[in-house]
């Protein structure tokens, strides 16, 4: 099973507001190939705040109905596992995030894959690249 970042989230249900560039195409294209594969049953795992991130992003850009329900598709998906977040993986976070130059969010994701043992992250974030023991895919 895989972690998937709220970056992969994003690429998949954004709507351009401009012209995009044809690196930004196929990302989201990219994107919406690993939401058809989880659609279909593959199993990830995300983590509340990675939800929380993505939706705070969805309803700056989307009406709210219609970023509670592409909300709703992720919470409701039987092919996601949502983690829990506590203060422990917090603090860890913080230590990973100074170990590894990394903003909390995404230390708060390495911490949670490394605890649950999970070898790979859908993620757009090439932060995710300089740390070990994980790979980041993106299609």
């Amino acid at each position: 099973m895989n972690f998937i970042d709220s970056s992969a989230f994003l690429y998949a249900f954004l709507t351009a507001q401009k012209e995009l560039s044809h690196e930004v195409e196929e990302m989201k294209a990219h994107a919406q190939a690993i939401i058809r594969r989880i659609q279909e049953g593959e199993n990830v795992t995300t983590s509340t705040v990675h939800i929380s991130e993505t939706t705070n992003i969805l309803e700056r850009r989307f009406p709210l109905s219609r970023a509670r329900y592409v909300a709703s598709q992720i919470i409701q998906s039987p092919n996601i596992e949502i983690l829990p977040v506590d203060r422990l993986h917090y603090e860890a976070a913080l230590a990973a995030s100074e170990r590894h130059d990394l903003g909390l969010n995404d230390a708060l994701a390495y911490t949670l894959i490394k605890e649950k043992r999970i070898d790979a992250i859908y993620s757009f974030d090439k932060d995710f690249d300089k740390l070990p023991g994980i790979r980041r895919l993106t299609k």
